[in-house]
Order: C-alpha cells, then sequence, then structure tokens
C-alpha cells in the first residue's frame, strides 16, 4: 500500500496544533492541490478541473472535506471516537480497488454528509471503466440494541474492519447521511466479510439518513445490522445479492423504498430476525421488526424472477402499502416452530401486509413455515396500494 503522505502531513500538524493550542483550537481545513493526478491510477479527475487530494488512514481528529476539491481514497478511511467526518454537497469522493477502500464511521463518531438533490454527494469507483465490487463502502458503526449479542452494552463486530457496534441506546446518533449516493460497492474480503453499498451496524435513531443510493453494487445495496435507525427515500438500482437487508433484530421504519433489479440480483429484500451464524443471543429474546411503509420493487418478470421478499429466522415486520411487479413469488415466509417463529408472527399479527399490488406476481404469499395461516391472515388490502412516487422524490439526485 502507499504511504499516504498528505495525511501523515496532517497528523505531524495536528500533533503540532495540539500541543501549542487550548482544547478549543479550530479544525484543521485542509486545502491541497498539489497532488499529481498521475497517482490516481489513470482515473480522470482531470475533467473536472481539479488535482485530487488523497484520503484515509485512522483519524484521530476531524476530517473537513472541502468544496470543490476531488477526493482520491486509497485505503479504509475510519473515523476514530469523537471525531467527525464533514463532506459538502458535491463532493465526489473516488476510490482504489479492493475491498480494504471503504470508510467506516466508529461508535462515538459522527459523519455530516449533507448533500441536496442539484448536488449529491457521491462515492464511485476510480476506474475508468467501473463494475461493481471494485471498493468496500460506507459503514457505520453505532451503540443501539442487537440481538446477536446478550448483556446492556455488549458489542459484536463489523464483517468488514472488526469494528466493534452494538449497546443499549436507541437514541445514538451518528449524524447525518442526506443525497448520498454510492457506486461500485461491495467488494468482498472473503467468502463472508463481504462490504455493502450502505452498512448500518447497531445504528441509532438519533442519525439522520434519507436521501440514499446504492448503485450497481456487488453485494446487498443497504443492510442493517440490529439498531433503531430510520431511513427515508431509499434508492436500490442493480444489487447483485439482496437489495435492502435487515437482521441482528433491526427496528427501525424505512419509509419509501424503489428496488430495481438488473441482470444479476437477488432478493428485493431479505429479511432475518436474527443472525442464523452467530443466533439471538438476547435477553429478553426479540427478533427484528422494522415498519416498512411506500415499497415499489420491480422485477424482471415472473418467467425469471424468484422471491421479491424473503421473511425468515423469526423476523416480524409491518408493511404498508406496496408493489410488486415482475416475479415469481411476492412474499416467501420461511421458518420453524422452534428458534426461528416467522410464522407465528403473522399469527400473533406482528408480521403482516396491509395494502399492496401484485402486478406480473404468480405467488402472492408462500407459507414455508410449520405454522397455520392463510393468505388472507398475512396481506389486508389487496389491491389498495399506490406507488412511492419514486420519479418525483428520487429525480436528479440518482442514477438509472
Amino acid at each position: 500500500m502507499k504511504t499516504n503522505y498528505l495525511l501523515v502531513s496532517i497528523t505531524i500538524l495536528a500533533t503540532l496544533f495540539a500541543s501549542c493550542e487550548s482544547d478549543d483550537t479550530a479544525d484543521i481545513i485542509f486545502n491541497d492541490n498539489s497532488i499529481d493526478n498521475s497517482i490516481n491510477n489513470g482515473s480522470n479527475n482531470e475533467e473536472s478541473g481539479n488535482l485530487a487530494v488523497i484520503i484515509g488512514g485512522t483519524m484521530t481528529t476531524d476530517l473537513i472535506l472541502e468544496e470543490g476539491n476531488d477526493y482520491l481514497l486509497t485505503e479504509g478511511l475510519i473515523m476514530t471516537a469523537g471525531t467527525t467526518l464533514t463532506i459538502p454537497a458535491g463532493t465526489v469522493i473516488k476510490a482504489n480497488s479492493g475491498a480494504d477502500v471503504y470508510v467506516a464511521i466508529s461508535q462515538d463518531a459522527q459523519i455530516n454528509a449533507v448533500g441536496t438533490a442539484g448536488s449529491p454527494i457521491v462515492f464511485t469507483s476510480n476506474s475508468n471503466t467501473p463494475n461493481a465490487g471494485d471498493w468496500g463502502g460506507l459503514i457505520i458503526l453505532g451503540k443501539a440494541p442487537i440481538n446477536s449479542v446478550s448483556g446492556g452494552d455488549a458489542t459484536s463486530t463489523s464483517e468488514i474492519g472488526g469494528l466493534p457496534y452494538g449497546g443499549s441506546n436507541e437514541n445514538d446518533n451518528s449524524g447525518i447521511i442526506k443525497y448520498v449516493r454510492i457506486e461500485y460497492s461491495g467488494g468482498s474480503a472473503d467468502a463472508s466479510s463481504e462490504n455493502n453499498g450502505f452498512s448500518f451496524y447497531g445504528v441509532g435513531n438519533g442519525t439522520l439518513v434519507e436521501y440514499i443510493q446504492a448503485f450497481e453494487g456487488k453485494d446487498d445495496g443497504i443492510e442493517f445490522f440490529g439498531g433503531t435507525v430510520n431511513a427515508s427515500f431509499i434508492s436500490v438500482i442493480g444489487a447483485q445479492d439482496d437489495s435492502v437487508d435487515w437482521t441482528e433484530g433491526y427496528r427501525g421504519t424505512l419509509n419509501n423504498v424503489y428496488i430495481e433489479h438488473g441482470v444479476s440480483h437477488d432478493k428485493g429484500i431479505e429479511a432475518d430476525g436474527f443472525n442464523t451464524d452467530i443466533g439471538n443471543n438476547s435477553s429478553p429474546l426479540f427478533y427484528s421488526k422494522p415498519t416498512v411503509n411506500n415499497v415499489l420493487i420491480i422485477g424482471r418478470g415472473s418467467a425469471t424472477e424468484n422471491e421479491a421478499i424473503r421473511l425468515r429466522a423469526g423476523t416480524q415486520g409491518i408493511f404498508n402499502n406496496v408493489v410488486i411487479q415482475g416475479f415469481e413469488e411476492g412474499f416467501d415466509i420461511d421458518g420453524d416452530g422452534g428458534n426461528s417463529p416467522t410464522g407465528q408472527g403473522v399469527i400473533s399479527g406482528d408480521l403482516k401486509v396491509t395494502d399492496a399490488i401484485f402486478t406480473d406476481v404468480l405467488v402472492k404469499m408462500k407459507n414455508d413455515t410449520s405454522a397455520p395461516f392463510t393468505e388472507a391472515d398475512f396481506i389486508s388490502g389487496d389491491g389498495n396500494a399506490s406507488t412511492t412516487d419514486y420519479f418525483t422524490w428520487g429525480a436528479v439526485w440518482t442514477r438509472n
């Protein structure tokens, strides 16, 4: 890995300032356009007229990106506890290839990434011919509850980076993510360690997440590992695994979700009550139970697609206003009468759909559990749903 001379210089300056000034010294804002573009592995940054500023490494002080600069992510950028990463509207961050090239916001750190519809913040590949899986993705780690561990503030560790997440603070605040697009993410370190476009690990509902898009990712578009964070205006296009995924007791609310499958894909939504590789270790026991409002999932046709939404491992969830187009199965519900009681959630009313429209869908609901329930027990208001109005709220800032 190349030595990051810019970050070394910044670290030295920050150390000198800290030793000479009082605790209320202003944050250092760097603006260095002296990096030669030849370091960018053939990227086309010259087209924008700017030279790229290199970022990466483990930050122990705030990192404030400056409007008008292009940025090159050459290695994992890890914001440690007590620091904030600030990204202005319109910033483009290009990432070199590799699963170890990602941005991680640790517990007690924050991200302040506020774009606009006309000037979104974009994380993308540094390749002139980008492909899904070129780099890692954005990882946020909080202190909200997860069910993969037992005990109030016990933590688990993330697949990528081995960073701690989880705790007992439902209102934990990891910052703001608004009008942010992530492209060509999902690089895999190995078969069990995979980046997503957005990975929310135990993130609390004090965090603001709205207007986010995952575009052409190798693994999941957006995944929630427990936590209580809410997210609104979500676009996932071309995810090669699941577009939206939750596990480990996720209990937030998702509003206005648009999912469009590409040629390579898996589920539109894959929902687990707990991480089956770890187990449900919470005490008292709890399962994932998000509320999901206004969902449009577009498949490639009932002759070629399988399941739009898979519900398993005891997940619960309240779905309101769901439109599914072009799948063999709308909802596939998997579970048993033991530690994966997904079907029991339907019987108790903790897993249900209100208002739905199915177009070119052969089977609206498939019951693969041992629980006795019918389609009518699970879905009410069949034929009553409306669209998410994606082409209004997703205009300008998204890719398709």
